[in-house]
């Protein structure tokens, strides 16, 4: 039975790039730019999942981290 849905929290990576790591499985990749990284993404779940299991939707979730001066 094929997983319904992945979903992946991405950042922007300190030093630069993007870094996207999957929720619920040891999937984790990084690039340069969103495109990149969108293409990353999809090489690691099509090594880490059989293709009947793969999952159908693939979600990003962008968390933006920002201080705020008192």
């Amino acid at each position: 039975m094929a997983m319904n849905e992945l979903i992946f929290l991405v950042e922007e990576a300190p030093e630069g790039g993007f870094t996207a790591k999957a929720l619920g499985e040891s999937i984790y990749t990084e690039a340069e730019t969103m495109d990149e990284l969108k293409k990353m993404i999809r090489e690691a779940i099509s090594c880490h999942f059989e293709k009947e299991v793969t999952p159908q939707i693939i979600r990003l979730h962008f968390v933006k981290e920002e201080l705020l001066p008192l």
